[in-house]
């Protein structure tokens, strides 16, 4: 079962006083320290990242600030929350950490995560006036500046333009009915071909759904909505795929070699990364795919994700660590990263850039960041998206009534938002 907060807290007699009380951070401590005869010593930060890529970062960094010593863990995203919890409990982990979007509320509420407000005048590289404010909304919480926006994420239409061209198809689907159609249409080209692949893995792909058909998830009061019309019935869509075989439930294939070839899917729906993985390893569809906004029903809502860096409460070199996020923040080192993680920057300047403007693929990325909006800001949201995974499983997999799961789902969500 996947811990929460509370229950590590609660174990090791971590309450949120002491949590307040404990921070090891100082404005006075500077990020390099003077030794004998004047000289600065080198301090050592650590950084928790889930990429191989951050450590040739933090050695870029090292060349520009010799007094800073970066120590990269590169932590599996399937971990890090837990590892994360840990470190909250224990008072020890790193300096910076990479933090998801969803993650902020839950560290946010135990108050692990510096508030960086007070240093935003000699920071000025990640005041929030730099981003995207869906990407600002994602690093704040009860008012405080606890993450700087790195990069940003947002889902949308891949497609095969030959494929469906085939089936009656010279333009993207546009609405839910015309992703339906020819969905179920490339699906009739034979045995082992399908017309979209959708990841029942992913919890965001129905919230995304469900918000485009008029859901808001969750009331001004607190209350959830999950077995209301608008969220039924997107499961039900959803679920439409799946009944009638035009999305597979379990391929074991990659999503490029589904994709390319004879297109066994030849519709997905993903993030950004995904523009150079099928550039780099299909090359030869060059010409034969592209991206669109995803299709509509009352309107055309994508999640709005990413990563953020925050500062831990509990650094020992808050100004070292703060500088080497203010570095990260920069629209040129967000570039640079996005050249090597296919990941789109958060920093408004940076999308000023003539590969930004000019690309096709990315441009439709821009277009879509108009109508993405993160899921909701809670600290309970992580828990919600687990159980209605385990919902949605048991609708595609075990074929139970949408209506009676989410009932089930609502229920739960209503005890662990009133916990």
């Amino acid at each position: 079962m996947r811990k929460t907060l509370a229950t590590v807290l609660a174990t090791t007699l971590i309450v949120m006083g002491i949590l307040t009380g404990c921070s090891s951070s100082s404005s006075s401590n500077e990020a390099t320290s003077s030794g004998k005869n004047g000289q600065e010593e080198k301090v050592e930060i650590s950084v928790w990242a889930m990429g191989n890529q951050m450590k040739e970062f933090a050695q870029q960094f090292e060349k520009e600030n010799p007094n800073i010593k970066v120590n990269v863990q590169t932590i599996p995203w399937g971990a890090a929350h837990d590892k994360l919890l840990t470190a909250v409990a224990s008072k020890k982990g790193p300096d910076v950490v990479q933090m998801g979007t969803t993650w902020i509320p839950e560290f946010a509420t135990a108050k692990a995560l510096m508030d960086l407000t007070p240093y935003l005048d000699k920071y000025p590289e990640f005041g929030p006036d730099n981003f995207y404010p869906g990407s600002v909304e994602t690093a704040t919480f009860e008012g405080a500046y606890v993450g700087v926006p790195w990069y940003i994420d947002t889902r949308f239409l891949y497609y095969r333009t030959d494929l469906l061209k085939e089936v009656g198809y010279d333009h993207a689907p546009a609405t839910w009915e015309e992703l339906q159609d020819a969905a179920l249409k490339l699906k009739q080209r034979g045995d082992n071909k399908y017309g979209i692949l959708l990841d029942p893995k992913e919890s965001s792909l129905g919230f995304m759904f469900a918000r485009q058909n008029g859901s808001k998830l969750i009331d001004d009061a607190g209350k959830p909505l999950f077995n209301e019309p608008q969220f039924v019935e997107t499961v039900d869509y959803l679920n439409s795929f799946f009944k009638n075989g035009s999305a597979p439930l379990d391929l074991g294939i990659d999503m490029i070699q589904t994709f390319k070839g004879e297109g066994v899917t030849p519709m997905f729906i993903s993030g950004p990364w995904m523009v150079k993985m099928v550039q780099d390893q299909a090359p030869e569809l060059e010409g034969k795919w592209a991206t669109a906004v995803l299709p509509k029903k009352e309107n055309n809502i994508s999640t709005l994700g990413g990563s953020n860096l925050s500062v831990f409460q509990y650094t020992k070199q808050p100004e070292a660590a703060m500088k080497f996020v203010a570095w990260m923040s920069q629209p040129e080192t967000q570039l640079k990263w996005m050249e090597v993680a296919s990941e789109m920057p958060a920093a408004k300047k940076a999308w000023e850039t003539e590969k930004l403007q000019s690309d096709p693929s990315y441009k439709v990325i821009g277009e879509q960041l108009k109508s993405a909006r993160p899921l909701p800001l809670i600290k309970q949201w992580e828990e919600i998206a687990q159980n209605y995974m385990g919902s949605f499983e048991k609708v595609i997999r075990a074929g139970d009534d949408v209506k009676q799961e989410m009932d089930t789902f609502n229920q739960k969500a209503d005890q662990i938002l009133n916990k």
